[in-house]
């Protein structure tokens, strides 16, 4: 039996995590669950899982959790970053899924690193904020960081039983968004309705719109290169509609390992709970057959400009992809908000990485800092 903290479980990954729980009752059993805002879906999962510790972002939610949970069993309720820390480090826990969005799910994921937590990695910022940092902690706490996103759990996949050494490079996967055939006017025009429309997976709003921008591919990018102890220029990028082929791993004799599946978070999920082992679903399976035909081609720069913003920065380093995702961050909310335009996101984030003088990163607070400053500069750009 493996106890689970589930930082983010209303949101797509969290909600998936839990189904797959629920179909292995015998071997998982959820002690925590934290969410945003969404408390009718919460109060269920509490319900149905019963975990000892819950926590919530503001305090007047908690508050009001507080007012409900009642009684016999009740749950612990926290909230904010101090509640965040205490849900990822309860005693008894094994693994925690760390499928908070953005930023905020950095410093709840060290600190359970730091508490000897294996971790089910969804929250892909912790490795572009501060990945050196994070893979120096679970090499020391002897943790294990096992990735959720489909492309990293590909390459995992792809590289059991095969020497570390003999990796020449990987090739990262990308469905090319919703957005893949638009010329430049028609992509001026896109509005957060068409953003939010992606073509192969059902995502939250703002890796949705990453993903239209193609900023989350330039992310997974900067993510597998500490993940897996890579260069940047071992990492190269294919668009793959069909999001049938997940990733590849190309070795120094020639060799190309490919994992493949239906497009389904299930998968990688499952993988990361149960490694080195493959859980039984129900999905449909995988039919070449039917499928036909599965084609690959190279990004366009010129028109997804975030993805070569996101390998600048991953190539510079130090606090330059903090500031990368800080100012993508504010970009995105401004756009979903309509502030600004589709195409203005890259500008954003740009001029916000034209005014930083990057520097080394230490520690956490060096890393929170740099956040902050990004989020500041980028808000003045907006306001301006």
């Amino acid at each position: 039996m493996k106890n689970l903290t589930i930082l983010g479980s209303t949101g797509s990954i969290g909600v998936n995590a839990l189904k797959i729980v629920s179909a292995n009752p015998d071997q998982y059993r959820v002690a925590g669950l934290s969410a945003g805002i969404n408390r009718d879906l919460l109060l269920e999962q509490i319900a149905q899982f019963g975990p000892a510790a819950v926590a919530v972002m503001e305090q007047p939610l908690a508050d009001e959790l507080k007012g409900l949970l009642t009684g016999p069993g009740a749950p612990e309720v926290y909230h904010g970053v101090e509640g965040f820390m205490r849900l990822a480090t309860l005693d008894g826990v094994d693994t925690v899924v760390s499928a908070m969005t953005g930023a905020a799910g950095l410093v709840p994921t060290y600190e359970a690193i730091r508490a000897g937590k294996d971790i089910a990695l969804a929250n892909k910022e912790t490795m572009v904020m501060a990945g050196p940092l994070v893979m120096e902690e679970a090499k020391k706490r002897g943790v294990s960081i096992l990735p959720v996103d489909s492309e990293h759990s590909a390459i995992l996949q792809s590289m059991q039983g095969h020497s570390r050494k003999d990796i020449k490079r990987v090739i990262l996967t990308a469905s090319g968004g919703p957005f893949r055939g638009l010329s430049l006017s028609e992509m001026a025009r896109v509005t957060p309705d068409q953003a939010l429309r992606h073509p192969n997976w059902s995502m939250g709003p703002r890796i949705s719109v990453d993903s239209a921008t193609m900023m989350n591919k330039g992310l997974e990018v900067i993510e597998a290169r500490w993940l897996f102890d890579l260069r940047m220029d071992q990492i190269d990028i294919l668009i793959h509609p069909q999001s049938i082929v997940h990733s590849m791993v190309e070795y120094r004799d020639g060799s190309v390992i490919a994992q493949m599946g239906v497009p389904d978070m299930m998968i990688p999920i499952s993988y990361a709970l149960s490694y080195p082992r493959h859980l039984y679903n129900s999905l449909i399976p995988l039919d070449l057959e039917k499928i036909g035909t599965l084609t690959f081609e190279r990004p366009d720069m010129g028109r997804f400009r975030c993805l070569g913003l996101a390998l600048q920065a991953g190539t510079v380093g130090g606090s330059m992809p903090t500031v990368l995702n800080g100012a993508n961050e504010i970009a995105v909310h401004a756009f979903l908000n309509n502030e600004i335009g589709f195409m203005e996101i890259p500008d954003l984030i740009e001029k916000t990485m034209q005014a930083h003088v990057p520097y080394p990163v230490e520690g956490i607070a060096e890393v929170m800092e740099a956040d902050r400053w990004a989020r500041e500069k980028a808000t003045e750009w907006i306001r301006g």
